[in-house]
This record gives structure tokens, C-alpha cells and sequence, in this order.
């Protein structure tokens, strides 16, 4: 019997084996397509955000249509920059889609939630303090987390940006990308994400302090084979 994720937000991750040596230095390049429509899918994110909010605080609810276009602007955002910022796993480039794409390897989805807090909504930029404290660290920039992981240089900022070229580094000395920074990389940046969507009133549920770390998302009640994870077979 198949169990739930633990958390609304799921983010599934495998490392590409056929990474080449050298093609993280230019991939930032290659990039720039996506970084321009993702500075005017942000804006529209922003704006939509402002929007749901006053439809939260009023109904309780976040209109469909808002919530799937926002969810598909954090997989957009999140592709790019697995492909080129943060952890940097794959050499499949990114496609310009807010759809969730199965094949490509990090995927994002974001349960929508019927009913959301009214009174939440007013608080939830000061519960949220204890987690950015967090993010500050491992993503510089405090209250513009998100900002800082969409980070149009070749390497993202921060503790993720550090460990992410550690990795690209072995990755060139050694033709392999070490399978533990992977998982703690890839750990890190779902922590940042389920901080993210509740900061943005897309979630009641508070993000837990725990680094879930690896390729596959933690199941509620599930049991960890003796082998280990599916990630470790992909």
C-alpha cells in the first residue's frame, strides 16, 4: 500500500550519471534564456501572491488558478536552478514549462489545500522568523529567500552555494559527483522550499526543523529497505 508524504510540498530528485566533467562552468550561460523568463514569472508571482492573500483573509481560500500557476513558477525556478545553481545534478536542460515534467530529474508538487487559515494569513510572516533565521545562513538574504536561491550567478550564495561547488569540483577531479553531498544538497533544498510555501500562504503546515535528506521525499509510516532508499538505486 503506497503512503503520503510527509509534507505537502514533495520534491523527488535522482543524479544524473552521465554528468560531464567540465559542462557545470558554462551552464549558467546556457541559462540565460530561462533567467529572463523568470524574472517576469516572478513579478507575476509576487503580484498573484498579494492577490491570494485578500482572497485567503476573505474566503479562506486560494483561487485554483493562482495556486497551480505559483506551484509551476517554484518548479520552473527550481529546475534551473538544480540544472545550474544549486546541487548543479543533471546536464538535462531545463524546459520551459510551469507543468510538471516526470522525466526531468528534480520534480516539485505542492498538495492544494481546500481550506486555508483566515487568521494565518496575518501571522504567518512573524511565525515563519524562527525558519528564516535558518535560510539565512544556507541561502543568504533573510526575507528574500527565495531571491537568493533563484541566484542568476554561476553558483548560488550561501552554505548550498559552497557545498554545491565542492561537488562540481570532485565531480571534475573525478569524473563522479559525491552521492552524499547529493543527498545533503538536495535535503537542504527542500528544507528551503517548504519554508518558502509557507511564507507565501500556500500551506497551513508549518515547516518541520528537519533535514529530510536524499533524493526521495520521507513517506509517513514508511520503512526503509535494508538496501536503502530508491534514490540509491535510480
Amino acid at each position: 500500500m503506497s503512503t503520503a508524504p510527509t509534507h505537502p510540498l514533495s520534491v523527488e530528485a535522482t543524479l544524473d550519471p552521465r554528468l560531464t566533467r567540465w559542462k557545470w562552468l558554462v551552464k549558467w550561460i546556457l541559462a540565460i534564456p530561462h533567467y529572463i523568463v523568470l524574472s517576469v514569472l516572478q513579478i507575476a508571482f509576487l503580484l498573484l501572491s498579494i492577490i491570494a492573500f485578500f482572497s485567503i483573509l476573505i474566503t479562506g481560500s486560494y483561487p485554483r488558478r493562482l495556486f497551480d500557476f505559483n506551484v509551476g513558477v517554484i518548479r520552473w525556478n527550481t529546475r534551473v536552478t538544480y540544472y545550474c545553481s544549486a546541487v548543479m545534478a543533471t546536464d538535462e536542460y531545463p524546459p520551459f514549462t510551469l507543468r510538471e515534467t516526470p522525466g526531468y530529474p528534480i520534480r516539485v508538487d505542492l498538495v492544494y489545500p481546500e481550506q486555508l487559515s483566515r487568521g494565518l494569513v496575518l501571522v504567518k510572516w512573524l511565525l515563519v522568523i524562527p525558519q528564516l533565521l535558518v535560510i539565512m545562513l544556507l541561502f543568504t538574504g533573510g526575507w528574500q529567500a527565495y531571491q537568493s536561491f533563484d541566484d542568476y550567478s554561476p553558483f548560488s550564495s550561501g552554505l548550498v552555494g559552497l557545498l554545491s561547488l565542492v561537488a562540481v569540483v570532485i565531480l571534475t577531479c573525478t569524473g563522479s559527483y559525491p552521492r552524499g553531498l547529493f543527498d545533503l544538497l538536495v535535503g537542504l533544498v527542500r528544507w528551503m522550499l517548504r519554508v518558502f510555501v509557507y511564507a507565501s500562504l500556500m500551506t497551513d503546515e508549518y515547516p518541520p526543523f528537519r533535514l529530510d535528506l536524499g533524493g526521495s521525499e520521507p513517506r509517513a509510516g514508511a520503512v526503509e529497505p535494508a538496501g536503502g532508499g530508491d534514490d540509491q538505486a535510480s
